[in-house]
């Protein structure tokens, strides 16, 4: 059975942005226009169009019109980063080190990017600081033939920005699992903390708008004055 018309019609625009005919940070044509061109009704349009806004693929301003989102290095972090403090401030950590290498994908980081055993991939380590002192490893593992993030430079502290800006890849959402572990060895050595620290592990999976996976990580934190925030609707 087809899909109903308004779905359809989400589809084609999402399409349409992926393959940037409508870039981040532009105006979608009005409702009027894309029914004319899609030869369907406004009210289908419309539709559409909510479903976009619900899942953040468009942002309606009232007024202006419906524009594609531009991952702004403040959207970026507030919107994906949940670390907190004791009071339940945003903490933002900040680069202290990084290395970007291309390696064989690990049998698990295959599995999760949709990749054949043994396909080389890009791997992001970086080491990141809260109020000046280490406090989180990460490994960023990246399709090349998605992402293919170079090494020369430092990369921006808000990696969605770059993939965007960089190479057209705007990530959409997020799906975080976390568990409490103990410090693995290369957790300690990154860190300078001793062996069995605990540590809260997150294991993210970053989705583009067309529901692709572009990208898998693991991160390590260390818990002392740290909470990790989440809505629930």
């Amino acid at each position: 059975m087809p899909a109903p018309l308004y779905l359809q019609i989400r589809e084609t625009l999402i399409d349409r942005m992926a393959r940037g005919e409508f870039r981040p940070g532009e105006a979608l044509p009005s409702e009027f226009a894309l029914a004319a061109e899609l030869k369907v009704s406004q009210g289908t349009v419309r539709k559409a169009l909510d479903t976009l806004a619900n899942d953040n693929l468009v942002l309606r301003r009232q007024g202006r019109g419906t524009f594609v989102p531009e991952t702004t290095v403040e959207r970026a972090l507030f919107r994906f980063f949940r670390l907190t403090g004791p009071e339940g401030e945003s903490l933002i950590p900040q680069p202290l080190s990084e290395k970007v290498t291309r390696r064989t994908a690990p049998a698990r980081i295959a599995e999760r990017l949709g990749l054949a055993d043994g396909a080389k991939v890009l791997r992001i380590r970086r080491v990141r600081a809260l109020n000046g002192a280490p406090a989180t490893l990460e490994d960023i593992w990246l399709d090349p033939a998605i992402l293919p993030v170079r090494a020369e430079g430092a990369l921006p502290n808000a990696l969605y920005t770059h993939y965007q800006r960089s190479h057209g890849i705007s990530v959409a959402r997020a799906e975080d699992w976390l568990s409490a572990a103990a410090a693995p060895r290369k957790v300690e050595k990154a860190l300078g903390c001793p062996a069995g620290t605990p540590v809260l592990m997150a294991r993210r999976d970053a989705f583009d708008i067309t529901g692709r996976k572009v990208e898998t990580r693991e991160s390590w934190f260390l818990t002392d004055g740290i909470g990790y925030a989440a809505s629930l609707a």
